[in-house]
């Protein structure tokens, strides 16, 4: 029952790279079906953000890495390996804690990513089970103790907060500034925030449902503008942050280069913080336009790692405990059906050899008999009993599933994938209630 994480992110992927493997929550479930039956998986939960996409796996009867590469490479249109990473048992656990925790984002410490591996789990759940389940479960248990009891959220900069701050690196100073919004998500929320702390008198909202994009206006006292009527309003505007769930780019030259006339000389500074981008690349050669995507947030993300290095510590000292109990959890899970299995097939063998040898006995009187079957079970549980105990106590100090693995191929214990899976569905149906 190895564990398994698959995937790409910002730390070795780029932007262009990582927007054409994004899978946008409506088609979660549906991709996480995919790879369940591609990969011949037991559990399946798909992870996509703007920084990674991340496929963690229970594995089944085969290696499920090269299927998941072979689908992500055709989405890719090129082999992914060289971008990807994989992590396996204890390390794909941690990672995955890491991850939840915001240890392992571009903006260190960011507080979005822990409900995005909720979601990811939720939208996964027609291909996940009891593993995964609880996986996540306690990932987002340890995410939540990490921020509450270190100091690696302290005031930690979300991607919005990042784009404003590099905005403001950019102006010297964001007072007075006039600014417009494009979206009205949780991203573009944020930036809006970000932008009426630094003084921006005007921000304008922008977004295809109208009735968002008012809604969010009244909490800030900005603006609210029809989409349509976004691009009249550029020259008017300093600084322009995109954050929608479009699948495409939304804003394109023509959209940009009207405004070019109106506005003089001053710059226009355009931050696309979506996946897959909101802005055309070419936006970018405009003159007098600046256009700064995820990527180029890096520098504002180095200068936030550096604050919070020091907080490593306490964060590997909240998930080392906790990696090993869910693997003492893991090992027990796995265990228990290989030890059922083991004892039935024992006890299959000590009645087919018993029958063979009561037949060449049929002299024997009925009492015999009975004396004779209460000997080879009583010999057989004293053969069986040591093992049972010494899995038993492995499993309960972590190292259960290297001795089932050996107990599976050693007896040839083909039967207890099966009744494995089978615990697997009954422990995941209790956990759901």
């Amino acid at each position: 029952m190895g564990l398994i994480v698959a995937g790409v992110s910002h730390h070795t992927a780029s932007l262009g790279l990582r927007e054409r493997l994004m899978v946008g929550p409506s088609d979660t479930d549906a991709a996480a079906r995919r790879l369940l039956a591609a990969a011949h998986a037991r559990e399946i939960v798909l992870l996509s953000t703007c920084n990674r996409t991340e496929v963690y796996a229970v594995e089944g009867e085969a290696d499920p890495v090269p299927a998941i590469w072979n689908d992500f490479s055709t989405l890719l249109g090129e082999d992914v390996a060289p971008f990807g990473y994989v992590r396996r048992d204890r390390d794909a656990v941690s990672h995955l804690f890491r991850v939840t925790a915001g240890a392992d984002s571009m903006i260190l410490g960011e507080a979005q990513i822990h409900g995005q591996v909720r979601d990811a789990w939720e939208r996964s759940r027609g291909a996940s089970g009891a593993v995964l389940s609880r996986l996540f479960q306690t990932a987002l248990m340890v995410g939540g103790r990490i921020r509450n009891e270190t100091g690696i959220g302290r005031g930690a900069a979300s991607t919005s907060s990042a784009a404003v701050q590099l905005a403001s690196k950019i102006f010297g100073s964001l007072n007075g500034r006039h600014a417009m919004v494009l979206g009205a998500g949780e991203m573009a929320e944020l930036a809006l925030e970000c932008l009426v702390r630094e003084g921006v008198r005007t921000a304008v909202v922008a977004n295809r449902t109208h009735e968002h994009a008012l809604a969010l206006a009244e909490r800030y006292r900005a603006q609210a503008l029809h989409y349509d009527e976004c691009w009249a309003r550029l020259a008017d505007v300093d600084l322009l942050i995109c954050s929608t769930a479009a699948p495409h780019a939304i804003v394109g030259v023509e959209h940009v280069v009207g405004s070019l006339k109106e506005r003089g000389d001053r710059p226009l500074c355009i931050l696309d913080i979506a996946v897959p981008r909101d802005v055309d690349p070419a936006v970018g050669a405009l003159s007098n336009v600046f256009l700064y995507d995820l990527d180029d947030l890096r520098t504002v993300a180095t200068a936030n790692i550096e604050r919070r290095r020091d907080e490593m510590p306490a964060v590997e000292e909240v998930i080392a405990p906790e990696v090993e109990k869910y693997w003492e959890w893991l090992a027990g899970l796995a265990a228990v059906p290989v030890l059922r299995t083991f004892r039935t097939e024992m006890d299959r063998l000590r009645e087919a050899e018993l029958a063979e040898a009561m037949r060449k006995l049929e002299h024997l009187s009925p009492r015999d008999r009975e004396a004779i079957e209460h000997f080879s079970r009583a010999l057989m549980n004293k053969f069986l009993h040591e093992p049972s105990v010494r899995l038993r106590a492995a499993a309960a100090n972590g190292r259960g599933l290297g001795v089932v693995d050996a107990l599976r191929y050693l007896f040839d214990l083909r039967a207890a994938d099966a009744s494995s899976a089978d615990g697997a569905a009954d422990t995941s149906s209790t956990e759901e209630r």
